[in-house]
Protein backbone atom coordinates (compact mmCIF):
# COMPACT_ATOMS: atom_id res chain seq x y z
CA UNK A 1 0.00 0.00 0.00
CA UNK A 2 1.13 3.71 -0.83
CA UNK A 3 -0.35 6.47 0.20
CA UNK A 4 -0.49 9.38 -2.21
CA UNK A 5 -2.12 12.50 -1.00
CA UNK A 6 -4.90 13.75 0.82
CA UNK A 7 -7.73 16.30 -0.11
CA UNK A 8 -9.87 17.97 2.40
CA UNK A 9 -13.24 18.88 2.39
CA UNK A 10 -14.59 22.45 3.17
CA UNK A 11 -18.29 22.71 3.91
CA UNK A 12 -19.83 25.76 2.45
CA UNK A 13 -23.67 27.16 1.98
CA UNK A 14 -23.36 30.23 -0.72
CA UNK A 15 -21.46 28.75 -3.90
CA UNK A 16 -21.10 32.07 -5.21
CA UNK A 17 -19.58 33.36 -2.43
CA UNK A 18 -17.22 30.53 -2.05
CA UNK A 19 -16.23 30.87 -6.04
CA UNK A 20 -16.16 34.61 -5.19
CA UNK A 21 -13.49 33.65 -2.22
CA UNK A 22 -11.52 30.64 -4.37
CA UNK A 23 -11.42 31.42 -6.86
CA UNK A 24 -11.21 35.05 -7.58
CA UNK A 25 -9.37 36.09 -4.05
CA UNK A 26 -6.94 32.92 -3.47
CA UNK A 27 -7.44 32.02 -7.12
CA UNK A 28 -7.85 28.55 -7.19
CA UNK A 29 -9.35 27.05 -10.31
CA UNK A 30 -12.92 24.63 -10.60
CA UNK A 31 -11.88 21.44 -11.85
CA UNK A 32 -15.52 19.86 -11.50
CA UNK A 33 -18.38 20.28 -10.36
CA UNK A 34 -21.25 18.16 -9.15
CA UNK A 35 -24.91 17.79 -8.73
CA UNK A 36 -27.23 14.96 -7.88
CA UNK A 37 -30.07 16.83 -9.67
CA UNK A 38 -30.55 20.66 -10.77
CA UNK A 39 -31.16 22.65 -8.01
CA UNK A 40 -29.43 20.09 -4.96
CA UNK A 41 -26.44 20.94 -3.19
CA UNK A 42 -23.24 21.50 -4.70
CA UNK A 43 -19.83 19.42 -4.79
CA UNK A 44 -16.94 20.52 -6.51
CA UNK A 45 -13.35 20.53 -7.04
CA UNK A 46 -10.61 23.31 -6.91
CA UNK A 47 -7.13 23.15 -7.78
CA UNK A 48 -4.03 25.44 -7.70
CA UNK A 49 -0.17 23.77 -8.23
CA UNK A 50 -0.55 20.45 -6.82
CA UNK A 51 -3.59 21.58 -4.08
CA UNK A 52 -6.96 20.10 -4.23
CA UNK A 53 -9.77 21.15 -2.03
CA UNK A 54 -13.18 19.55 -2.32
CA UNK A 55 -15.45 21.87 -1.59
CA UNK A 56 -19.56 20.67 -0.45
CA UNK A 57 -23.21 22.25 -0.09
CA UNK A 58 -24.11 18.92 1.44
CA UNK A 59 -24.78 18.67 5.09
CA UNK A 60 -22.64 15.70 6.87
CA UNK A 61 -20.01 15.49 4.82
CA UNK A 62 -17.84 18.08 6.94
CA UNK A 63 -18.34 21.06 9.78
CA UNK A 64 -17.48 24.04 8.75
CA UNK A 65 -15.13 25.96 11.10
CA UNK A 66 -12.15 23.48 9.82
CA UNK A 67 -8.60 24.37 8.88
CA UNK A 68 -6.07 23.40 6.68
CA UNK A 69 -2.25 24.27 6.55
CA UNK A 70 -0.64 24.41 2.64
CA UNK A 71 3.20 24.93 2.16
CA UNK A 72 3.89 27.39 0.04
CA UNK A 73 7.19 28.75 -1.36
CA UNK A 74 6.85 32.66 -1.91
CA UNK A 75 5.25 33.29 1.34
CA UNK A 76 5.16 36.52 1.16
CA UNK A 77 4.64 36.95 -2.82
CA UNK A 78 1.32 35.31 -1.59
CA UNK A 79 0.36 38.07 1.10
CA UNK A 80 1.30 40.89 -0.89
CA UNK A 81 -0.95 39.69 -3.88
CA UNK A 82 -3.93 38.39 -1.58
CA UNK A 83 -3.80 42.14 -0.15
CA UNK A 84 -3.45 44.10 -3.78
CA UNK A 85 -6.65 42.64 -4.57
CA UNK A 86 -8.59 44.39 -2.37
CA UNK A 87 -11.23 41.78 -1.40
CA UNK A 88 -13.72 43.21 1.18
CA UNK A 89 -13.27 40.56 3.66
CA UNK A 90 -9.84 40.14 4.30
CA UNK A 91 -6.29 41.69 4.79
CA UNK A 92 -4.17 38.56 6.05
CA UNK A 93 -0.69 39.63 7.70
CA UNK A 94 2.14 37.82 7.91
CA UNK A 95 3.53 36.11 11.31
CA UNK A 96 6.44 34.28 11.96
CA UNK A 97 6.39 32.06 14.68
CA UNK A 98 8.26 30.39 17.02
CA UNK A 99 8.38 26.65 14.97
CA UNK A 100 10.49 28.49 12.24
CA UNK A 101 7.89 29.15 9.35
CA UNK A 102 6.03 32.07 7.88
CA UNK A 103 2.54 32.20 8.06
CA UNK A 104 -0.40 33.92 6.27
CA UNK A 105 -3.57 32.82 7.21
CA UNK A 106 -7.05 33.76 5.61
CA UNK A 107 -10.96 32.74 6.55
CA UNK A 108 -13.30 31.93 4.12
CA UNK A 109 -16.93 33.35 4.28
CA UNK A 110 -18.12 29.66 6.27
CA UNK A 111 -15.60 29.59 8.87
CA UNK A 112 -12.90 27.34 7.61
CA UNK A 113 -9.03 28.55 7.85
CA UNK A 114 -6.48 28.06 5.79
CA UNK A 115 -3.25 29.06 6.51
CA UNK A 116 -0.37 29.71 3.91
CA UNK A 117 3.16 28.58 5.73
CA UNK A 118 6.81 28.88 4.68
CA UNK A 119 9.39 27.14 5.92
CA UNK A 120 12.07 29.94 7.01
CA UNK A 121 14.83 27.19 7.87
CA UNK A 122 14.32 25.33 4.37
CA UNK A 123 17.88 25.91 3.14
CA UNK A 124 19.43 25.19 6.15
Amino acid sequence: MILQGIIPIFRIFDEPKAKEFYIEYLGFKVDWEHRFEPNMPLYMQISMHEIRIHLSEHYGDCSPGSAIRIEVNGIRELQKNLNGKQYNYSRPGLEKTSWETEECSVVDPFGNKIIFYEDINKDK
